[in-house]
């Protein structure tokens, strides 16, 4: 008897079973399905492009997206608020302005020797820089909000992505009763230019301050818009390295898969072809 051959997978020969075109057959799918894989990576520029491909990183990607898509809207409340505040201290200096000319019509008008041609004309002059600060105050206004008139509106952005956080910027009252003077301030005489000389100093100081409330808002805005910028890059950059794909490395695979497809196929071709060899057995 002859010895039994240990380690020899003998494959019978058949007609009904081709098993060498069965293993062929399923590596030459699986090589095609994994084709198919890069191929969907390099036409999306994704390695995730959908929940089935990776449910958890999907999930993951897909609520950041949801963040900085959120941001957008922040984004959005800060500028149009700090417009609206760089607006408000536009026309704020332009009283502060128009007072530093009035405390100086009002000072000259103080003047004793005056006669009455001179304060007349002073008078003009101080009544209508009085009246171009009423004017400032009322235009000061973007997309119809108003912050330094009588009752002003106060500014509230929206400062994170789901609006329970929020940067204010309180309205300051520039108006004419606002900072202490009246519609009907004057110099006509000696003592009401002395009295406007005081009182027109102090609303400087009331501007002043105003503006300078208005300043640190608006700088406060500022610096949250360019941090949530940065945030939304960073945001944007991290969901591209969950789901973005490598396409240099795709780009070899693809070589590869293509190479190894185009083998499982002459694979394939042979194993159907082995068994035609059972007919030599015949002849």
């Amino acid at each position: 008897m002859k010895p039994k051959e240990r380690g020899v997978c003998k494959v019978p020969n058949s007609v009904n079973t081709n098993i060498g075109a069965m293993i062929a057959l399923q590596n030459l799918n699986q090589t095609s399905s994994e084709l198919m894989e890069v191929q969907a990576r390099i036409n999306t520029g994704k390695k995730i492009a959908s929940a089935k491909d990776n449910g958890a990183i999907w999930a993951i990607a897909q609520n950041q997206r949801a963040t900085s898509s959120s941001l957008n809207a922040v984004r959005d409340s800060l500028q149009r608020s700090q417009s609206t505040v760089d607006v408000a201290i536009a026309g704020g200096e332009a009283v502060s302005d128009l007072l530093l000319q009035m405390k100086e019509k009002a000072l000259a008008a103080s003047d004793s020797s005056l006669d009455t041609a001179s304060r007349t004309a002073l008078n003009e002059d101080f009544k209508a820089l009085r009246d171009q600060v009423a004017k400032s105050v009322s235009n000061a206004t973007f997309n119809g909000v108003n912050m330094i008139s009588s009752g002003g509106t106060t500014v509230a952005a929206l400062a994170n992505d789901d609006g329970t956080s929020k940067i204010t910027v309180l309205a300051q009252d520039l108006s004419l009763s606002g900072i202490g003077l009246a519609n009907t301030s004057s110099v006509g005489t000696q003592a009401l230019a002395e009295q406007m000389v005081t009182d027109v100093g102090t609303a400087i100081g009331n501007v002043s301050t105003a503006l300078s409330k208005l300043g640190t808002g608006s700088k406060a805005i500022s610096a949250h818009l360019t941090f949530v910028g940065k945030l939304q890059d960073s945001i944007d950059a991290g969901v591209g390295n969950l789901v973005d794909a490598d396409l240099a490395r795709e780009s070899a695979r693809l070589t590869s898969l293509q190479t190894k497809q185009q083998l499982g196929v002459q694979a394939l071709s042979i194993a159907n072809t082995s068994s035609a060899t059972v007919l030599n057995l015949f002849r």
